[in-house]
């Protein structure tokens, strides 16, 4: 299930190691581009994209609606990444975020498997490449990962305004992405863009369900997922 570019494709393997010109995830648990055009298309019947291509913009939730809210992540998200959702809650509201956004990004990246890796290297919960962690620092340890996979996704989303959907962007394909035009972005940055911005939209409405994440699951993710089940032990 698994997808990585090659290498002469593949952003972590070009990028600096600077860390407000590369981003954090190797992207080899994003579906096929088949199930994400037709999501794509599905999405223009619906309205959803203009003619121009662009979708809505999703703005994380201010952080004082965060600071009132639940600390609980919202129930469409899968057992896997419910198993973390205390942990989730507490390390969004250490870096400012909004724990629904935390989990999108946990969903899509590990389904809460805490020590898979990709090809690229990148590893844990928040899919981290290893040039964003001190040398002394063990990448797969949740807490660490998390502190360097949140760390990113703030200062992606302040770079972003704001929008969600650009700071996922910026998550998966580096920070400079947000200010280039999205016919310049990699094709697992706009996959990942169209899974997690749907995904986060559905989870800041606090709902049960989200057909963007059954999408993801039918698309691929659910091997990711099964994989997380059973490193967890959580009974299917």
């Amino acid at each position: 299930m698994t997808i990585s570019r090659s290498n002469s494709h593949n952003p972590h393997q070009r990028r600096q190691t600077a860390a407000n010109s590369s981003g954090c995830l190797s992207g080899f648990l994003i579906p096929p581009l088949s199930a994400l055009c037709v999501g794509l298309l599905l999405a223009m019947l619906a309205g959803g994209l203009s003619d121009s291509g662009a979708q809505p913009e999703v703005h994380a939730a201010p952080a004082a609606q965060q600071a009132s809210a639940s600390r609980e992540i919202a129930p469409l998200f899968t057992p896997e990444v419910q198993y973390w959702a205390a942990n989730i809650a507490r390390w969004a509201s250490e870096h400012g975020l909004d724990p629904n956004l935390a989990a999108t990004v946990m969903q899509i990246e590990s389904c809460g498997h805490p020590e898979i890796r990709s090809s690229a290297g990148a590893t844990g919960l928040f899919q981290v490449m290893p040039f964003h962690f001190k040398p002394s620092e063990v990448m797969s340890n949740p807490d660490t990962n998390a502190l360097r996979g949140m760390d990113y996704l703030r200062r992606s989303l302040e770079s972003a305004n704001g929008n969600a959907r650009l700071a996922l962007a910026g998550y998966n394909g580096g920070i400079g992405v947000i200010g280039r035009a999205e016919s310049r972005w990699h094709n697992e940055t706009v996959r990942y863009a169209y899974w997690g911005s749907g995904i986060y939209a559905d989870a800041s409405q606090n709902r049960a369900e989200s057909a963007r994440l059954d999408e993801w699951l039918k698309a691929g993710g659910a091997s990711l997922c099964a994989k997380a089940r059973q490193r967890l032990g959580i009974n299917p």
